[in-house]
């Protein structure tokens, strides 16, 4: 009875974690495309609102696992209640704000809450649901998030459409809505044992990362070396003190490692499919930021639609059937993007919907990869450190995609491409195709090898 009680419990809270995971896709994506408008009131360059964006993103990255690693020597359900509670006050300041940098300080606010969220996502699956319905439990994560991706765009282009862009701070507020919920389904225990928190060694993590995805954004040299003397610093401080930020005995763990970098590429090669495309729907089919939004709308449908069942083959076959399964999608969807590049919008809109379903997929696969490789007392803070690396993979691949767009490209690299129009954009997914297929093989062959032996990555 006992097993059954959690068990409804834990899908209580996976449809609770669904709603607050739409509502944080949303305040996440909306304010991309009122950069404009919020430049031209307080008379500002782009370059300049787009820490609108970029600090969210920043926050948020070193949030993930920061709270995280709070979570391991505290009750999640505090932590989650001081992140709501701080992302609904970011919200409030950011639409009674009057100046620019009030509304920055707003949206900062914003993400030092909402980066409970992650944390969340990662944790109620592993600590509620039983290792044989995880994959469907993310598979719920990965649908609230591919809906709060569609709706994102959408709702903020028809908010635009009939009041001020400071009403897009009001989205976030329903987020409040769930908080009675996780008060009553989360538990009081906590998972790893309570000590001294590593303030000065989060704070080394948090400036290292800072300053790279600085370097890497920005094309500064500076910032990048600042960030890795700054992450020596952090290494050489976990090493040394009693209570670290992160246990060293975290990075000896090999599986663990492994998958996470090949999530950290893999996610980097991802990040393509948000971030250029609606670019080559601007520059090369010349489309308006409205019906680039409703191009996004169809793949991130299909993702919320075939999310469950993403999860739902995990359990069945096994976090590597689905792997494969993804890895194929996303095949499929550069393969065809670099082929058709120049082909009709209607189109590109439809090669997405591969694309997304395949992202979608494969970050089901590595979430439940990796949360079978960690103990009890590292779980908060090693899927931490993984939703924050995968932040650092889009913040990377962001600036290697802008540099490479901004070079440009005379020559084609896909002989089957015969359209003249957007060479640039068809290489870019050739060679994405390819990073793929080498992903593929060094997958297969590892994890073909370890089952052989009887090492199964499912467990």
């Amino acid at each position: 009875m006992d097993k059954e009680v959690q068990q409804q419990t834990g899908t209580k809270l996976m449809l609770i974690l669904m709603f607050t995971l739409i509502i944080s896709a949303m305040s996440g994506l909306m304010f991309n495309i009122v950069l404009p408008d919020i430049s031209e009131e307080f008379n500002l360059s782009i370059s300049q609102v787009s820490w609108f964006s970029s600090s969210y993103a920043l926050i948020y990255a070193i949030g993930t696992v920061t709270y995280g690693k709070l979570a391991d020597s505290y009750k999640l359900k505090n932590l989650l209640t001081f992140g709501l509670i701080l992302f609904a006050i970011g919200s409030l300041a950011g639409l009674v704000s009057q100046t620019f940098w009030f509304a920055l300080v707003g949206r900062c606010l914003q993400a030092m809450g909402a980066a409970a969220i992650p944390a969340t996502a990662m944790l109620i699956p592993v600590r509620y649901i039983a290792p044989e319905r995880r994959g469907s439990a993310l598979g719920i994560a990965a649908v609230g998030l591919a809906i709060g991706s569609a709706l994102g765009p959408v709702t903020s282009a028809l908010i635009v459409g009939v009041a001020n862009w400071r009403w897009l701070f009001c989205i976030p507020l329903f987020i409040l809505i769930t908080l009675p919920f996780y008060r009553k389904y989360l538990k009081d225990e906590v998972q790893g044992v309570s000590g001294k928190f590593d303030w000065f060694g989060g704070g080394l993590l948090a400036v290292a990362v800072g300053l790279f995805l600085l370097g890497v954004t920005n094309g500064t040299w500076w910032f990048m070396m600042g960030g890795v003397l700054v992450l020596v610093f952090f290494i050489a401080r976990i090493r040394t003190v009693a209570d670290p930020f992160i246990q060293p005995k975290l990075f000896e763990n090999k599986e663990y490692i492994l998958i996470l970098t090949l999530a950290f590429l893999i996610n980097g090669i991802g990040f393509s499919l948000y971030f250029l495309s609606p670019l080559l729907l601007s520059q090369v089919h010349q489309l308006t930021s409205s019906w680039i939004g409703f191009a996004m709308v169809p793949a991130a449908i299909a993702s919320a639609i075939l999310g469950r069942k993403g999860g739902k083959l995990a359990d069945l076959k096994g976090n590597s059937h689905l792997f494969f399964v993804a890895s194929g999608s996303l095949l499929t969807c550069f393969v065809l993007l670099s082929t058709f590049t120049g082909s009709s919008p209607f189109f590109i809109a439809m090669f997405l919907i591969f694309g997304n379903v395949g992202q979608s997929f494969m970050l089901i696969a590595m979430s439940n990869s990796i949360s079978r490789t960690l103990p009890n007392e590292q779980v908060g803070v090693g899927m931490g450190l993984f939703s924050m690396m995968n932040f650092i993979a889009g913040g990377m691949a962001t600036g290697v995609y802008s540099w490479v767009v901004d070079i440009g490209s005379d020559g084609l690299w896909n002989p089957l491409n015969i359209n003249p129009n957007g060479f640039v954009y068809s290489n870019i997914f050739f060679v994405l195709a390819a990073l793929h297929v080498a992903i593929l093989l060094f997958y297969y062959f590892h994890y073909g090898r370890a089952k052989r032996k009887g090492i199964q990555l499912e467990g």
